[in-house]
């Protein structure tokens, strides 16, 4: 085989993975879910932490009126670990959660029945070296209507070279520069993940030692949708008065992992209807959010 005849095979499979990953064909979802699943979500994420919390209690309690939580939206009719397809060519080892939006479009209902179908809206090839970054949107409709849109970027660390477009990758929201004004912090239980991954998230890395060592971890991290519904928790807490009618939206760049166990602290600052915050993992000072941006009522 001649030189030019290896570099049209490496076009051809360039080609090949990025025109199967755009057509990767996503089943529509169908998912009902219950009382029973919103409670197991919000404990999921730490609601009941201190039982007596009477704020917190309509999350975790259906008497007189069970509240669900808004990021829930994240995991309903989701299409699972898709890239543990191997059709995808993805590198599912190497597979991580980037960014993580949700737009409400009205209240959760506490029982119903959703429909949602998941499509890969573009892919940036970061490089050979560097990876791929996917972004997929769905709509979660009921019968009654539009619920919410979920937008997700992965990182295919494993996929660099893919043939996608070489950016420019949009801005992240830009966080303020003074200091914050709250603060909202939680001790998540050791067995977070363990909980967590009943609301939908079945991938192993959460779970096994062996697939997070394969990774490049010492241990299972928590799941990037667990830390998006606590930061979701501390912006109703302190922001909406615990009513998540109040949550419009919510958005954030995962940055570095947190490993179930430790302390979440969210900082937090307000300008009008916009809640900028990121996440730092207090037991070891790293940053675990980023340019997050809540938009409240």
């Amino acid at each position: 085989m001649t030189l030019g005849e290896d570099w049209m095979a490496i076009v051809e499979k360039v080609s090949d993975f990025r025109d199967r990953l755009q057509n990767f064909a996503f089943p529509e979802v169908a998912q009902s879910y219950s009382t029973k699943d919103c409670i197991l979500y919000a404990l999921g994420i730490g609601f009941g932490e201190d039982p007596t919390h009477r704020a917190e209690l309509p999350f975790v309690f259906e008497e007189p009126t069970l509240h669900v939580v808004p990021s829930m939206a994240a995991v309903l009719a989701s299409p699972g670990f898709w890239a543990r397809d191997p059709a995808t060519g993805i590198d599912w080892h190497r597979f991580l959660h980037a960014e993580q939006e949700v737009v409400l479009h009205r209240q959760l209902p506490t029982d119903a029945t959703v429909r949602a179908r998941t499509r890969i809206t573009r892919i940036i090839d970061k490089g050979e070296a560097k990876g791929a970054l996917i972004y997929l949107e769905r709509d979660i409709a009921d019968q009654f209507g539009a619920l919410a849109t979920v937008k997700v970027v992965n990182f295919a660390r494993g996929n660099g070279g893919c043939g996608g477009d070489n950016g420019p990758q949009p801005a992240p929201h830009k966080m303020p520069v003074r200091a914050p004004e709250t603060k909202f912090e939680t001790h998540t239980d050791p067995r977070s993940a363990l909980f967590y991954r009943l609301s939908g998230d079945p991938n192993p890395l959460h779970v096994d030692p062996d697939v997070a060592a394969a990774a490049g971890f010492e241990r299972p991290i928590l799941h990037g949708l667990c830390s998006f519904g606590i930061a979701t928790r501390a912006i109703l807490a302190t922001y909406c008065d615990y009513n998540p009618e109040r949550l419009r939206s919510i958005k954030l760049r995962f940055s570095k992992p947190v490993y179930p166990g430790e302390t979440i602290r969210v900082e937090m600052w307000r300008d009008g209807s916009e809640v900028s915050f990121r996440a730092t993992v207090a037991d070891r000072g790293v940053t675990a959010l980023d340019h997050g941006c809540a938009l409240i009522d």
